[in-house]
């Protein structure tokens, strides 16, 4: 096995093992087992489990946007693209392994104590805000419109996670549209 194979099957590995049981209850020696690595090669690929974390949420980063932008982009109007964002939240929620975001749990866990993890954590929330401001823009609603959208993913994603169903994301989708239409509405010219 190449450096670049081990190092994904160590991701990988352990993303579904942090995910699941928490970062701090997955030690080296349980993660080297179920990744099927010697711990010197472990070792060689990550000089610490913070840079495993590390990789971990690179790694859920990337799949998050991409997964994201997928779902969007399949929708056939500025609207439906800010809605499709709670789509693709149900059908996240409903998945088996769904345990809330891993940013979020994360930086629950290990942000106190890591300024790397919490930074890396704003980060990829940022980010996310932003995406949604674009989505707006190009809907044509007000600024406003964009942060109030993200606070409503953010809360399905801890509801969904908590409650332990996919209906915060139907909820969260009603109130989107709700605050879309009505933001869009306020940009429509008044008739004369």
């Amino acid at each position: 096995m190449n450096s670049s194979e081990a190092r994904s099957r160590i991701v990988a590995t352990a993303d579904a093992l942090y995910y699941s049981r928490g970062i701090q209850a997955v030690g080296m020696d349980e993660l080297r087992t179920a990744a099927g690595v010697s711990l010197k090669k472990l070792y060689a690929e990550f000089p610490s489990k913070g840079s495993i974390v590390m990789a971990v949420l690179e790694r859920r980063h990337q799949a998050w946007e991409d997964g994201l932008d997928a779902r969007v982009r399949q929708a056939p109007t500025p609207r439906l693209r800010l809605l499709a964002i709670f789509d693709y939240l149900c059908q996240w929620f409903g998945e088996d392994t769904f345990r809330g975001c891993g940013f979020i749990n994360t930086f629950a866990e290990l942000g106190a104590i890591s300024p790397e993890v919490a930074a890396y954590a704003r980060e990829h929330k940022a980010a996310f805000q932003h995406y949604v401001a674009r989505l707006a823009e190009e809907a044509g609603a007000p600024a406003h419109l964009a942060p109030q959208l993200s606070i409503l993913a953010e809360g399905a994603q801890t509801t969904a996670a908590i409650a332990g169903s996919a209906d915060a994301a139907l909820q969260a989708r009603s109130a989107a549209e709700v605050l879309i239409d009505a933001a869009l509405s306020s940009r429509a010219p008044a008739a004369g």
